[in-house]
């Protein structure tokens, strides 16, 4: 088949389920229908049925995956915005990124250890908590599949997402730079969208936490690795 179809018809589809998924969500706004989450199952489950390879799906992927460079980049329009605040909250938000790296590396540790003794599985699920490149690097470093770090700050990314509204209500957690902090650290760009949801403060306060967590977990990860494993 020609690629420049192939190409067509991914990008068509991909924005014609992501669009429906939004609709979906709008119509029933639940952290569960959340639009990233529903196309991606969605994608998914259409790849498989239809026995369409990965690669294939990705000849027309690539593109949409170049966009998201410029996407992250335009983040800093709200941190810019929100300058000033930012700078006075500059030691919670160091502190609570810090915390939240610490406890992201540790969750990924303690889970991966309860649950089976490869260490190509413990090195991937380190990074979790931090973006997609970021996560790869640590992983490639530690001696882990990056394919696989991958797929786990996917699950990450939307199932913190996902379950933040019921984390907020559970702990009672109502600040800005709270919710701003916890999801950024945790969730990293797909925690961040959900934050611009709220308010462009709580999504300038994410995009940092998302920045400085990738930051903590680079220092950090190989040091709890050495020391822990």
């Amino acid at each position: 088949m020609n690629e420049f179809f192939i190409t067509i018809v991914v990008i068509c589809s991909t924005v014609i389920i992501f669009k429906l998924a939004q609709l979906l969500y709008k119509k029933y706004p639940t952290p569960l229908l959340l639009p990233v989450t529903v196309a991606t199952v969605v994608i998914i489950a259409l790849l498989v049925l239809c026995n369409i390879s990965y690669n294939t799906f990705m000849i027309g992927g690539k593109w949409i995956d170049l966009l998201l460079g410029p996407a992250v980049v335009a983040l800093a329009y709200p941190l810019y915005e929100n300058r000033h605040i930012l700078k006075e909250l500059a030691l919670p938000l160091l502190t609570g990124t810090f915390i939240g790296a610490c406890i992201g590396i540790m969750t990924g540790i303690l889970f991966a250890t309860f649950i089976t003794e490869d260490e190509q599985l413990l090195y991937a699920i380190v990074a979790k908590s931090v973006t997609t490149p970021v996560a790869m690097d640590i992983t490639i470093t530690l001696g882990g599949v990056d394919t696989l770090a991958a797929v786990f700050v996917m699950i990450a990314g939307m199932s913190g997402t996902m379950l933040s509204t019921y984390v907020y209500r559970l702990f009672h957690l109502k600040t800005t730079i709270g919710r701003g902090v916890g999801i950024g650290s945790a969730s990293h760009v797909i925690g961040t969208t959900k934050a611009m949801e709220h308010s462009l403060l709580e999504g300038s306060i994410s995009t940092i936490a998302m920045i400085l967590s990738a930051l903590f977990v680079s220092i950090l990860a190989p040091l709890f690795v050495f020391l822990l494993i």
